[in-house]
């Protein structure tokens, strides 16, 4: 695996489910803000499980609700279809539990109790 251009890796992996009709949507997506690392380097990780995701195109949905989440830098989803997901959120502050939990049910899905 070769990083990209800003020092990321991307993978994007196929599968398709009936609920998004998307044959090539990533199971792994890592979204981050081109800025984020540069501006500050102390980084907090946030990690919890998603429950109900299918498909890349339910990875979508879920990082893109977060990514829009203030003060959240990046954000990192393994898709574990049908079961628990792992997603890692970064963020220069601790983000409140509560705003991650409402950005995943925005998406349409929910945070599994650990």
């Amino acid at each position: 695996m070769t990083p990209n251009a800003d020092g990321r890796i991307e993978l994007a992996l196929s599968g398709g489910c009936a609920c998004c009709a998307v044959d090539a949507a990533p199971t792994h997506l890592t979204i981050e803000r081109a800025d984020a690392a540069a501006a500050d380097p102390v980084r907090h990780a946030t990690e919890f499980g998603v429950e109900g995701m299918t498909c890349g195109n339910c990875v979508r949905h879920v990082a893109e609700e977060l990514g829009a989440v203030h003060g959240v830098d990046s954000v990192d989803v393994e898709l574990v279809a049908g079961g628990v997901s792992t997603v890692t959120v970064r963020s220069s502050a601790p983000v409140d539990a509560a705003v991650i939990a409402a950005a995943v049910a925005e998406a349409g899905y929910e945070v599994a109790a650990r």
